[in-house]
């Protein structure tokens, strides 16, 4: 799978200390409508990958346990398609991200995204 966002992801990575864990080709991600129309704030996680999903979930604004709020993308359709979360992609399960507006982001650890006994 090509990544064009290679030169950010390794920035990501630089920044954080962390190694770059790219989601594995064809995996997808759950996102949210919102985010997806690149809504700010836009907050991300990252579960263990688990069958065909990477692990990561991506929404905008306010989180919603509706069954529907979040829809599968194959990760290469929100690489190719330049999502403004694209190169967070690469950070290792564990890991969080929330992009805000003005440039403001957070990237930090939450080692509760790793007990995959409630997923």
């Amino acid at each position: 799978m090509h990544y064009p966002h290679v030169v950010q992801q390794a920035d990501v990575r630089r920044r954080y200390g962390t190694e770059i864990h790219m989601p594995e080709p064809g995996s997808k991600l759950g996102l949210a409508q919102a985010a997806a129309c690149g809504i700010i704030p836009i907050s991300g996680l990252r579960h263990p990958p688990s069958g065909d999903m990477s692990g990561w979930y991506v929404w905008s604004g306010d989180y919603s346990e509706d069954s529907e709020f979040f829809q599968p993308l194959h990760v290469s359709h929100a690489v190719s398609d330049e999502m403004v979360f694209a190169h967070y992609l690469a950070l290792p399960p564990g890991w969080r991200f929330l992009i805000g507006a003005d440039g403001y982001e957070d990237v930090w650890y939450d080692a509760s995204l790793l007990a995959t006994e409630s997923l």
